[in-house]
């Protein structure tokens, strides 16, 4: 029998697409480099999340440094996982929450395990010669639909418009090499209406890739997205989506929503989501309210009829998806697993959200690194959908391209999820 044990794990401070630190590990399989995983970070971030490790040390990187988090893994995690199997991923995931032994992560940081979670994943993989998508589905076929958020606002950009992503999905492309190049054109159509009534500046993006312009409010986004979609001749080809992150536009003092120079209370922001989807073709909303509003969730799910997705509702964690639940509070989950700290855990609410016919949206983090795992968690998860950025930065054309690979690499078995993007065959 060949052993596969884990001879050492190694980690590094790096940066990412932001110039923020973050933490890179590296597996060792008797004596043998097998995995590298980078860590991503998030600026929109929900207060559920596992505990994200900084040095808070201002003279360096004004707090931001991770070299806590790389000594925990150098220092801690490398020697007690030292000679286990390297493919027990949920044994080694368990084994490091518990050296933790704290609800969030807090002791060793979620950024320290990830990374080691992460990179043991990707060993496991190339030990047994099969891609990541594979080792861990063997049934992993399905490509996703691109959620392409074209314009961009809230924490993610240096401009006034409160709503985070406005987003185009090409469902009816027939590839994802086809949703890709449906995607461009129009954005290039886009490009050309901003520069035309803003000015080129405005074509300058956001964390994400999308256009940062001057709008505000979600009309006249809307306006400018299906007009370019008109033009480039896509109109029956596509749908659209929101990412609200209404955390960052709630005023918690006065209980009250602030949009585009106006205030609304849960209802009337729900009746403005209504009157949009009854004018665009409208298929997904991701944080339409604040994050504790389960009950507000629930009714926003009912009345649209729509996919709602829960992202700081339910920061990829399976306690607040089983409440979520219990009261129908959206349908869709988005999944990102440094939001939960180890890629079991992860793993483990999309099986959840599946076994309650929830959707899962696999999604990147505004600071990512060339590292593409998240696409072969996609596939590996068959959730036909991710959302990943505007492919006009190495950071994410690395995702776009690795699926494009991946799309390769299955052929005739490959089935893109188009229309059935939420439930895919």
């Amino acid at each position: 029998m060949i052993n596969l044990r884990i001879s050492e794990i190694r980690a590094r401070e790096i940066i990412d697409c932001r110039g923020w630190p973050t933490v890179q590990v590296d597996v060792y399989v008797e004596g043998r480099l097998m995995g590298r995983a980078d860590v991503p970070a998030g600026r929109s971030t929900g207060t559920h999340e596992a505990h994200e490790l900084r040095d808070q040390d201002p003279k360096r990187y004004r707090g931001l440094g991770v070299q806590k988090a790389v000594a925990n893994v150098n220092n801690v995690i490398s020697p007690a996982l030292k000679g286990w199997e390297v493919v027990e991923q949920r044994k080694i995931d368990m084994a490091m929450v518990a050296l933790d032994g704290t609800p969030n992560k807090s002791r060793l940081g979620a950024n320290a395990i990830l990374g080691v979670s992460l990179a043991v994943a990707r060993a496991g993989a190339n030990a047994c010669e099969l891609p990541l998508y594979r080792y861990i589905n063997p049934n992993a076929h399905v490509l996703p639909v691109p959620l392409m958020n074209f314009l961009n606002g809230g924490k993610l950009t240096a401009n006034d418009l409160e709503i985070q992503e406005f987003i185009i999905m090409p469902v009816g492309a027939r590839s994802y090499a086809q949703a890709l190049q449906i995607t461009t054109e129009i954005n290039e159509v886009l490009r050309d209406l901003v520069i035309e009534k803003y000015g080129i500046l405005a074509t300058n993006t956001g964390d994400e890739g999308g256009f940062a312009t001057p709008m505000r409010g979600i009309r006249e986004p809307f306006e400018f997205m299906a007009k370019a979609v008109e033009m480039a001749g896509y109109t029956d080809d596509v749908v659209y989506a929101l990412d609200c992150a209404a955390n960052s536009w709630f005023n918690r003092k006065k209980g009250l929503y602030e949009l585009g120079g106006e205030r609304y209370d849960r209802d009337g922001l729900i009746a403005l989501y209504k009157e949009m989807a009854d004018k665009y073709p409208i298929a997904s909303i991701e944080d339409p309210l604040e994050e504790e509003d389960f009950e507000g969730f629930a009714a926003v799910t009912k009345e649209l009829g729509i996919q709602i997705v829960g992202d700081d509702l339910f920061v990829t964690n399976i306690n607040r998806l089983r409440k979520g639940i219990a009261i129908g509070a959206a349908n869709a989950m988005l999944f990102k697993v440094n939001q939960i700290g180890s890629l079991s855990e992860a793993l483990d609410s999309a099986e959840f959200a599946y076994r309650h016919n929830y959707g899962v949206q696999v999604s990147e983090r505004s600071g990512e690194t060339e590292d593409p795992l998240i696409s072969d968690l996609v596939v590996a998860l068959n959730s036909g959908q991710i959302k990943t950025g505007m492919p006009v930065r190495g950071e994410r054309t690395s995702k776009h391209n690795r699926l494009l690979q991946i799309e390769e690499e299955l052929g005739s078995a490959a089935v893109y999820a188009g229309r059935n993007f939420r439930r895919p065959a």
